[in-house]
């Protein structure tokens, strides 16, 4: 039951990732939750999340932005990025992941996502067939209904560690490791 909270990878940060083993592996599209994944709660995009773009744009990758923000809040991480972005994207509903893989002309065997939460970013993802990543979130200080969602998911990841272990998987990677 709790395996659709699963993650297929479990990293500490979404720029620890090996994008470019991943489009050797044929993805091609990206989509990423912003708060608490690129940057903290609320915050402009950094020098970081920037660069980050600018490389896997180079790589090749369409990138898209998924939120369950306002569009003020997307629009204004995104100036600074400039990508693509769908806001108030109702996940872990899957019409926003199905609407993103249409836009970037990608599908569910050539797109990744990476996002911080399992009940919103990873389920959703998993329900939409998409590889997903999950990583530590950014910042400890938290509104208070992601409070109580982390206790959940710390419930969630103690599973997921032992089946891991069972499995003879890595919990939590350092570095990620190559597809």
């Amino acid at each position: 039951m709790l395996q659709c909270f699963y993650p297929d990878r479990y990293i500490r940060s979404a720029y620890e990732i090996d994008y470019e083993a991943y489009y050797r592996a044929g993805y091609r599209g990206i989509i990423f939750d912003i708060d608490n994944t690129l940057v903290e709660h609320g915050a402009p995009a950094d020098a970081r999340s920037i660069a980050l773009m600018e490389q896997l744009k180079q790589f090749g990758f369409k990138i898209m932005l998924l939120s369950n923000n306002k569009e003020p809040r997307v629009k204004m991480f995104n100036d600074a990025v400039q990508v693509s972005y769908i806001f108030k994207a109702g996940k872990p509903g899957r019409r926003g992941y199905e609407e993103a893989m249409r836009q970037m002309g990608t599908d569910q065997k050539t797109t990744l996502f990476v996002g911080d939460q399992l009940f919103t970013d990873v389920w959703g993802a998993r329900n939409a067939g998409i590889f997903s990543i999950l990583t530590q979130p950014i910042d400890k200080k938290e509104e208070i209904q992601i409070i109580l969602k982390r206790y959940l998911e710390k419930l969630v990841l103690f599973f997921y560690k032992r089946k891991c272990k069972k499995e003879g998987k890595i919990f939590l990677e350092q570095k990620e490791i190559q597809v």
